[in-house]
């Protein structure tokens, strides 16, 4: 809605990347052409530009986007002293962006997300929706395990009572405003795509297909994917810790039920001598507290880093 009546707009494309050399400069060409598309098709956007994190890369990642720089102006880039990670490059490539820009749009290196979809996220951004998400409606290029995981993920989020876009990743059109509201998250555990839900802003959503690399490999295996999962669940709700409570009681009523049947056990005399039971009692038991412990340390580790106050990234060199 802002965009239908405003006019003299810039968009800008944010891409984290982290070893990204075989692929980034054919990315950028072919985002260049989807902003020459948008340049032509609304008068209302009169600047575009492309802004690049390079995330710690230890390849020829960060000399191509000085390469591109020199080219055309168009193309900015930030980078890291070391990795910090894909969620703060996400968060350095807003911050800069936001400064100038009035639409912005996150989209992965590797352009598996399709980027022609960025016109269609325009479309119903001026219809009046602040943020767009793009959607993956095929997962047939994903293997069976990884289907079922992703699925079974966004379940068990859901039965905790998660807001969160199934099958969205970190694609998506956001406006100047639901990104100034999004950096009011001070929170350095930042599960981003589980805090834009929280924004409250009229959403929209594209469908796409995703694609296969071209070249390079994912910089997202499953061990990434497995902490990915687990920072969203422990940034996002407390549910973890009411189940350990839960479990808790449970094992106390299962416990007030064994001591009945074995002093019923032992007045009828059948009382049988051994070590079994109360070998796997203290087993299951002793596992349930670490367990328990576990869970509660990983929240008070967070707790830690939230107290501490560090920032969630140094900037190395940025070209503007």
């Amino acid at each position: 809605m802002i965009l239908a009546i405003c006019h003299n707009q810039k968009i800008t494309i944010v891409i984290p990347a982290y070893n990204e050399d075989e692929v980034l400069m054919n990315s950028v060409y072919r985002l260049l052409n989807v902003q020459d598309q948008i340049l032509e098709k609304y008068e209302a956007i009169t600047t575009a530009n492309i802004f690049i994190i390079d995330d710690g890369s230890n390849d020829q990642t960060w000399p191509i986007i000085e390469r591109l720089h020199n080219e055309n102006r168009q193309i900015g880039g930030l980078q890291f002293s070391r990795n910090f990670g894909h969620q703060a490059a996400l968060i350095a490539g807003l911050k800069e962006a936001v400064k100038t820009a009035d639409v912005i749009v996150t989209i992965d290196a590797d352009l598996q997300d399709d980027p022609n979809k960025i016109i269609d996220m325009l479309d119903l951004s001026f219809n009046g929706c602040d943020i767009v998400y793009g959607v993956r409606n095929n997962r047939d290029s994903d293997s069976w395990f990884k289907r079922t995981t992703a699925q079974l993920y966004y379940r068990i989020l859901q039965s905790l009572g998660v807001e969160l876009v199934p099958n969205h990743a970190d694609f998506r059109l956001m406006s100047k405003r639901a990104v100034v509201t999004l950096l009011e998250y001070s929170e350095r555990n930042l599960f981003i795509r589980g805090i834009i839900p929280k924004l409250g802003f009229e959403y929209g959503a594209v469908g796409y297909k995703r694609t296969p690399r071209l070249m390079g490999e994912s910089k997202y295996p499953f061990k990434k994917m497995l902490a990915l999962a687990w920072d969203g669940i422990t940034s996002l709700t407390v549910a973890p810790v009411r189940l350990i409570l839960i479990l808790g009681t449970l094992a106390c009523i299962f416990s007030v039920g064994m001591l009945s049947y074995a002093t019923i056990l032992s007045l009828l005399g059948r009382t049988i001598h051994g070590w079994s039971s109360l070998m796997v009692s203290m087993w299951f038991i002793g596992g349930v507290q670490m367990i328990s412990l576990g869970v509660i340390g990983e929240y008070v580790g967070k707790i830690m880093t939230e107290v501490k106050g560090r920032p969630r990234y140094t900037i190395k060199s940025i070209l503007e």
